[in-house]
């Protein structure tokens, strides 16, 4: 909920933030430092992918995906960079990290320690959590129980060390993106959360007395799509479910530490391509879902931009987003009021109805064992691929309208998207060698001895199942890189592929002509002599795995049969794994901006392995400049958000396959 405390008769607005970081620390400083000044009130971190899965830049999976989606920070000194001259101790910073967030937070530790900031007023929020990254954003890495320890040693270390800190952020956002449905991201977040309490309960290492303040430090982000009214009553519903779990399940007695504190992005599954100047639109009227109510109102608001379905967004763009939330919170009067939805009849009908059937989804978690062990089952994954499908088919078959892509598709060209830019952000190529550059060199200039021995007295914490954070932040001033500490993490606790989802049999889709490309499948079979097998592979660290998944559930129902062993693969294991399979059509998704490289080097791995026959498509956000870039190398066929008749592409690769293969 918001700070209720108000000014001259009107509440205070939320904390207006813009999810930024890209290329370096340096550049992403600079950003910052121009956001704040145009009014922004709290930082939002986007790190690039390494740094979210505990790899340094020059590591063999780093390649092409250094600064892309966020800021690279390897050590110190990048954390360092990234907050010169913003005072953390006065900051509220937000800081989207998960598996790795036990060592960002000891880097932020350790960068406000050196600018002898107060700990105890530091403010901010780690997401820190793990158990929606096996369902849907893709950047886990230990198995389930060693990233709830780790979660829990962030959780028990905090409350104490930096008690204005929220050490979890229990993130529904990625699980709406992945195609929940709202009482599944009321669910699924709420089961995520009580996993996390019971494991610092179960822990010991929180006394009983002290247990109700780590309850109130729990936060939530979540997500509010273009159905903004049954958004308001799910965020209501969110309240109402959370005061209840905490007074009932851990006997928190204080309505402040019940209270259900929450920011939020908004929807960025919905935005498109096609006729992107609509984004506007959609993004302002899922904010009203987070900000009319104020009984469950956001405490922080950070929004999308309109060009993200074409790519990074520019400055002006994230301005643009920006002022949209300071006209409605400043220029009209929403906050001079009180709940403006209390006692409607509609309202609380639609509250209650979504409260009933999130309770029955819990019930059902908790008899499997909880959340890891609904997860460990593939339940709720394979729960999200459904909904996700079935969210793709009625777009399709136009049961679901969406403006500018299956209704009102003609219109005049956009001005927005024109320019040399193309209308969007694009990372300079040199980003990577330069941050690797520096990167030996930090390594160079430390002291090598310090280093081993704080990495040595970090595995022992971890072997001994110690809370790891003051060895990390130890670890963080002795000159300790990403990479090294992940490794370390990694040999101690191992690592985890989560379940895909993709085995599930959805059933026959008849509509939108499956019929008629099963039937071409089926022929085509005939003639190789075998089903026509399918390879989707995800090359590199991009997790959002969305968009793979459905291409190959897709071709299951199509009759192909399909190979996917979900994400984070090198381009060699890719190739080799084409050749072993004996595929007849490579498919690569890529949505981290790192397609160019990582496509090539996949293809001239397959042509070392006589698959020069074999067609490779490719699925991402592409600009058009990288299309052709991708033909030379070789592609046969592109599709990007524009292109949502799976069924189609269906019939593409069949038509290619028979083209190359027959």
């Amino acid at each position: 909920m918001a700070d209720q405390n108000s000014t001259a008769g009107r509440d205070r607005p939320w904390i207006f933030r813009t999810y930024a970081g890209h290329s370096t620390a340096t550049a992403s400083n600079e950003l910052y430092r121009k956001n704040l000044a145009k009014g922004q009130t709290g930082l939002s971190v986007a790190f690039d992918l390494p740094t979210q899965t505990g790899y340094d830049s020059d590591h063999v999976l780093a390649r092409d995906e250094v600064g892309k989606v966020g800021v690279p920070i390897s050590h110190l000194g990048d954390m360092r960079t990234l907050f010169d001259g913003i005072p953390l101790e006065q900051m509220n910073t937000s800081m989207t990290i998960n598996a790795t967030a036990a060592w960002l937070l000891s880097l932020y530790i350790a960068a406000a320690d050196e600018q002898g900031a107060d700990r105890t007023k530091l403010t901010g929020t780690t997401q820190n959590d793990i158990i929606k990254e096996y369902l849907s954003r893709g950047t886990h890495v230990f198995p389930p129980d060693a990233s709830l320890k780790l979660t829990g040693d962030v959780v028990t270390f905090a409350y104490a060390a930096v008690p204005k800190w929220n050490p979890v952020n229990v993130c529904s956002y990625h699980l709406q993106e992945a195609g929940a449905k709202p009482v599944q991201e009321l669910a699924f977040a709420l089961a995520d959360a009580i996993a996390i309490l019971d494991t610092v309960r179960a822990s010991g290492a929180v006394p009983e007395e002290d247990f109700p303040r780590v309850v109130g430090r729990i936060s939530f982000f979540v997500n509010a799509g273009l159905k903004f009214i049954t958004e308001m009553c799910k965020m209501r519903a969110f309240v109402d479910l959370w005061d209840e779990i905490t007074r009932e399940r851990y006997g928190v007695e204080d309505p402040k530490f019940r209270r259900f504190r929450y920011g939020v992005q908004v929807n960025s599954l919905g935005l498109t391509e096609q006729q992107p100047e609509n984004n506007v639109y959609r993004i302002l009227l899922e904010m009203l879902a987070v900000v009319l109510s104020k009984d469950a109102r956001a405490r922080s608001v950070q929004l999308p931009a309109w060009n993200e379905a074409l790519g990074l967004p520019r400055p002006w763009d994230q301005q643009w987003s920006l002022r949209m939330q300071q006209i409605v919170a400043l220029e009209t009067d929403l906050l001079e009021y009180g709940d403006i939805f209390a006692g409607s009849k509609e309202i609380e009908a639609k509250v209650e109805a979504l409260k009933a059937e999130a309770r029955a989804e819990l019930a059902r978690i908790e008899e499997m064992g909880g959340a890891v062990a609904a997860v460990e089952a593939s339940y709720m994954k394979d729960q999200l691929v459904a909904s996700n499908a079935s969210r793709v088919a009625a777009i399709e078959s136009g049961e679901q309208t969406v403006v500018g892509v299956n209704a009102y598709e003609a219109s005049e060209p956009s001005p927005l998207a024109q320019g040399g830019d193309g209308g969007i952000l694009t990372v300079r190529e040199d980003v990577e060698r330069d941050q690797i550059e520096r990167l030996k060199a930090w390594r160079d200039e430390r002291d090598d001895a310090a280093a081993a021995a704080a990495l040595e007295t970090l595995k022992t914490a971890a072997e001994e199942d110690r809370n790891i954070m003051e060895p990390s932040i130890a670890a963080a001033k002795a000159g300790v890189t990403t990479g090294e500490w992940g490794e370390v993490l990694r040999r101690v606790y191992g690592e985890y592929r989560a379940p895909t989802g993709v085995g599930v049999t959805f059933g026959r889709l008849e509509g939108n002509g499956a019929g008629d490309v099963r039937e071409r499948v089926e022929a085509l079979s005939r003639d190789l002599g075998r089903t026509l097998k399918f390879l989707v592979g995800k090359p590199g660290l991009d997790g959002h795995s969305n968009g793979a998944e459905q291409i190959a559930v897709r071709a299951q129902e199509c009759g192909m049969d399909v190979v996917y062993g979900g994400i984070r693969f090198t381009p060699e294991q890719i190739a080799d794994a084409a050749a072993e399979e004996d595929v007849h059509v490579v498919g690569l998704s890529i949505l981290s901006g790192s397609h160019v490289a990582l496509v090539r080097d996949v293809i001239n791995r397959m042509r070392e392995r006589g698959l020069d026959k074999v067609p490779v498509v490719v699925g991402g956000i592409i600009p058009a400049e990288d299309e052709a870039i991708l033909k030379q190398c070789g592609v046969a066929a592109i599709y990007t958000p524009k292109d949502f008749q799976l069924t189609d592409i269906m019939g593409d690769i069949v038509g290619l396959v028979g083209k190359r293969m027959t």
